[in-house]
């Protein structure tokens, strides 16, 4: 109607003045925004008002046929306005001038609440805007968006994330902010409703027992949250600290202090940056030099986003990128038909995913020498120092402390794609029984596997570098090209 919402006090006003005087009651705008029919104001109202504001008074009465409307101004833009048969209530021009000196003060501070609430909106889209810029590898950029929020990105960082109760992330955050002196960065999470973001500079965090005392306070005094911390990473970082922190945020669920640091373990793309740069570059290659056909098509860089986001969240990915589905899922056929993959199978997600995390947004990564690694898949899992990863990540599906039956439901599973249903009627188990198989896996790995980001990818990659290592002649791709990721499922 006007750039005044009627909310609590002003609306439950007006109602009140409509009952008691028997006819509209509502506020106008006297600038000659309002139309008849428009807005819901009569067109008696409406007439009323650009008379008012032609004369430059500040009260006014029009007769029609009928009936009457009598306007009270507010201030500059806006007046109380009724529209009463005639004859009407004796007392209604008394009662309506009494009543325009309340409901100006009310509608001004309604309006005030709603500049202050579109503050905060703008804040959080703004901080949103640099956890996504960070995310895909635009450090620079996302410094000059965070320069003129507060506090100051910090640098380098350790990052949580922090489940709690649907609607308590903001008095969360202000916890946050309190026990970090107003150092910590937080950001609402995109994707999980539940879940908040918090940037701290690293500082040494490990307690005793290999605690974490922020995470520790906040546990209790934020009060049923759970708490996942990550290593220490610099910005550039950042994507690997959050996967780090939300596999920690998967075993903190488990454990009675509801808080845990990222555990130790071998880190693939520490262990597979040189052994599989040039094969991520190569793979990359058609993506990165995509040329649109219309100017409104998305980009390399939107593309990019694009299957970054879908390989970590699935669907939810449309709630980081802001996109409808039908438009992601058409990016994502997009990428398909642009890398020759097939991204219904989970060895081509495994694939792209490990180039994407080696390769930044803006290319090979700098001091990282020319054709030092293998061009196909195979031949990168075949690298020695990806094969000691393999051995130490997948360690623990075979120790002292594996459930029974670990390694052949994680091969199963992973054997479908990923996709519970078929894996459990391979293995002759219930849905339920095979989810929580899979959720001891999880505490067992200190990896989420079951919500996304989810370690599957990592551990495709681990199983088939084992294979190799195992029958060295088996399954070898001479292609020696991009299109090695399209490999036989011998999980």
């Amino acid at each position: 109607m006007h750039r005044l919402a009627h909310t609590g006090g002003s609306a439950a006003l007006l109602r009140w003045l409509a009952t008691r005087l028997g006819g509209w009651t509502g506020v106008t705008d006297t600038t000659g925004v309002d139309r008849p029919g428009r807005t819901g104001a009569p067109e008696l109202a409406v007439r009323a008002a650009a008379e008012m504001a032609a004369r430059g008074a500040r009260s006014a009465v029009l007769h029609g046929d009928g009936s009457a409307a009598l306007l009270f101004a507010l201030d500059e833009r806006h007046a109380l306005a009724a529209v009463l048969d005639l004859p009407h209530h004796p007392a209604a021009a008394a009662l309506l001038a009494d009543a325009a000196v309340p409901l100006a003060l009310v509608l001004a501070a309604e309006e005030a609440r709603l500049r202050e609430e579109r503050a905060r909106l703008a804040e959080s889209r703004a901080r949103e805007a640099v956890l996504h810029l960070l995310m895909n590898g635009r450090v620079s950029t996302a410094r000059q968006v965070a320069a003129t929020l507060e506090p100051a990105l910090p640098e380098p960082v350790r990052l949580y994330v922090i489940e709690c109760r649907p609607g308590a992330r903001s008095a969360v955050a202000a916890v946050c902010e309190r026990l970090t002196g107003g150092r910590a960065w937080t950001v609402h999470c995109p994707v999980y409703v539940r879940h908040l973001i918090v940037l701290v500079p690293a500082e040494p965090a490990a307690g005793p027992g290999g605690s974490d005392h922020l995470a520790a306070a906040l546990v209790e005094l934020a009060g049923d949250c759970v708490v996942g911390v990550s290593a220490e990473a610099h910005l550039r970082q950042l994507p690997a600290a959050y996967g780090q922190a939300f596999h920690a945020l998967a075993v903190a669920r488990g454990r009675a202090g509801r808080h845990a640091r990222f555990g130790p373990g071998p880190e693939l793309e520490l262990a597979a940056l040189e052994a599989a740069a040039d094969w991520a570059e190569a793979l990359l290659a058609p993506l990165h030099g995509y040329e649109p056909r219309r100017p409104q098509d998305p980009g390399p860089q939107e593309l990019r986003a694009t299957a970054h986001a879908w390989l970590d969240f699935a669907s939810y990915a449309t709630r980081l990128l802001k996109i409808h589905r039908n438009t992601l899922a058409t990016r994502i056929r997009l990428v398909e038909a642009v890398l020759g993959l097939d991204l219904a199978r989970l060895a081509d997600q495994a694939a792209l995913s490990l180039a994407l995390r080696l390769i930044p947004a803006g290319g090979r990564p700098p001091g990282l020498p020319a054709a030092v690694g293998a061009t196909d898949l195979d031949g990168v899992l075949r690298h020695p120092d990806l094969v000691a990863w393999s051995r130490a990540h997948l360690g623990p599906l075979t120790g002292p402390g594996a459930p029974a039956g670990a390694r052949e439901t994680v091969r199963a599973w992973l054997r479908h794609d990923a996709r519970l249903a078929p894996a459990a009627a391979e293995l002759g188990l219930s849905l339920p029984g095979t989810r929580k198989r899979l959720t001891r896996v999880e505490e067992l790995m200190e990896r989420s596997l079951l919500r996304s980001p989810s370690a599957r990818y990592d551990l495709w990659l681990a199983h088939r570098a084992e294979e190799l290592d195992r029958a060295p002649d088996r399954g070898h791709s001479a292609d020696g090209g991009r299109n090695a990721a399209k490999m036989d499922d011998h999980a």
